[in-house]
């Protein structure tokens, strides 16, 4: 069929509105990656200064889930388990835990999620029993 000049000129008004929806999803996509970068490249700063005896810990709460990045010299002999024990009898289930060395440093990335959205995990305590714990190493 041949569209007619008016249809074809609604399906262009409406092909452009999709597109501008197309490019501020995507503009926020990359707001929100930069910002994590940011957040990564401030972190790595500050474990530069540190050095390689003082671990770092940030703790971000997501709502329902946290995300835990703690880094260690590579002379430090962490426990893994014990910082997921902490998630647990705080009421988090741990997803997923990755690590990665980076020069003399190994960074730990930790996901959990509250076992009970409805409740929630306590973050504060969560974050001030990880620092005990650090600091006992």
């Amino acid at each position: 069929e041949i569209a007619s000049q008016q249809d074809q000129l609604d399906l262009a008004a409406a092909y452009i509105k999709h597109l501008r929806e197309r490019i501020e999803k995507l503009k926020r996509l990359k707001e929100e990656a930069m910002r994590s970068m940011e957040a990564s490249s401030s972190m790595m700063e500050r474990t530069a200064s540190v050095g390689l005896t003082s671990p770092v810990l940030e703790l971000r709460d997501l709502g329902s889930s946290i995300e835990l990045v703690l880094i260690t010299g590579l002379n430090k002999n962490f426990m893994l388990y014990e910082v997921i024990s902490i998630f647990e009898q705080e009421g988090a289930e741990v997803v997923s835990v990755s690590f990665s060395t980076v020069g003399g440093k190994i960074f730990h990335t930790f996901h959990a999620q509250a076992k009970l959205s409805r409740v929630g995990v306590e973050t504060t305590r969560v974050c001030q029993r990880l620092q005990e714990l650090i600091k006992s190493y």
